[in-house]
């Protein structure tokens, strides 16, 4: 959970938090120091020049509600004002409004477990999946083992990344927005850089929601949700605020294998979205015996929801991607 500083690591002495664990030591921003919300008013709770780097540790989306020995009861106990809780805000020396502050993502080492639920009226298929449910994952070995047999393998992402919005708060923590925020684009990991437009004097930057795996869509609404630790660095462009944030992404979260697609297709991307992952739900239950739950689970933690087709008026093609290598895993468990 815990990375070393680097060589010649700048530290940012913040106040101790007096439940923060021993092996706590100065250059760390603890999982303790969070907020629920974006709010320019929010305190900073370190201060970082352009070129700094700094380690943030983060809660994981349940804001330490559930935990390894969760089961799909304790959903329903859930307090959804403290759910994505984001570390931070760091204050960037010299950011201010109309200029680009740039974010390099140069590590994220991810927990030991983790969850991905199915939460009542929450993601794509609210009213196929109505009802709490709840899978546990052991992270280890560069693998989070979704189902007994069924591996996934581990492409930690930050979900939850962004600066404070120049409109008076509080805002929301959970629909992005021009200011970054819980956008779940799972590019932004280990080798990527984001650029964010500054929106306040000093950026007030956070992050946090991390995924140990997580396809694009994240379409029941959750990843491999898991405590996490990143090293991130920081630095300030001037002038050059981008109209919305920007990613360059590193290979590592590239997917290659040979992948079963399905399709949406229709005038509404909503409406075809919806059918793609219907239809790849039936065909991951057809292949390998997974029952429904545990195949929408699958495909939120490892497909990829991608427009395929959108100038073909007036139909446009939505389609679902899963590499076939983990219906293999998936059909082998049963």
């Amino acid at each position: 959970m815990r990375t070393a500083a680097p060589a010649g690591h700048r530290t940012h002495r913040t106040e101790p938090d007096l439940e923060a664990p021993p092996f706590m030591s100065d250059f760390s921003i603890h999982r303790g120091q969070v907020h629920h919300a974006w709010d320019r008013t929010v305190k900073p709770v370190a201060t970082l020049a352009p070129g700094d780097e700094a380690v943030l540790e983060f809660q994981d989306a349940s804001g330490g509600q559930l935990a390894a020995g969760s089961t799909a009861a304790d959903l329903a106990e859930l307090d959804f004002g403290t759910l994505n809780p984001v570390t931070g805000p760091l204050h960037v020396a010299g950011a201010e409004p109309g200029d680009a502050l740039v974010v390099d993502v140069l590590d994220v080492q991810v927990g030991e477990w983790g969850w991905t639920a199915c939460l009542p009226g929450f993601g794509l298929l609210t009213d196929d999946f109505p009802d709490p449910y709840l899978r546990i994952s052991t992270i280890t070995g560069g693998y989070a083992e979704l189902l007994p047999g069924l591996r996934i393998p581990v492409v930690p992402m930050i979900g939850t990344i962004g600066v404070a919005p120049p409109e008076p708060g509080p805002h929301s923590v959970i629909p992005p927005r021009r200011w970054g925020g819980n956008m779940d684009i799972r590019h932004i990991g280990p080798g990527a850089r984001l650029i964010l437009p500054v929106g306040v004097p000093g950026a007030l930057l956070s992050a946090g929601d991390a995924h140990a795996a997580m396809g694009d869509g994240e379409v029941c609404g959750t990843g491999i949700e898991t405590r996490a630790t990143a090293r991130l660095r920081v630095d300030v462009r001037k002038g050059a605020a981008p109209r919305t944030p920007v990613i360059e992404t590193d290979p590592v979260s590239a997917r290659t294998g040979a992948a079963l697609a399905t399709t949406g297709i229709g005038p509404d991307l909503m409406a075809a979205a919806k059918d793609a992952v219907r239809a790849l739900i039936d065909e991951i239950s057809a292949r390998t015996g997974l029952v429904p739950q545990d195949a929408y689970l699958l495909a939120s933690v490892a497909a990829d929801l991608k427009i395929s087709e959108i100038v073909d008026a007036p139909n446009w093609v939505v389609s679902a991607h899963v590499e076939r290598e983990l219906l293999g895993g998936a059909q082998a468990r049963r």
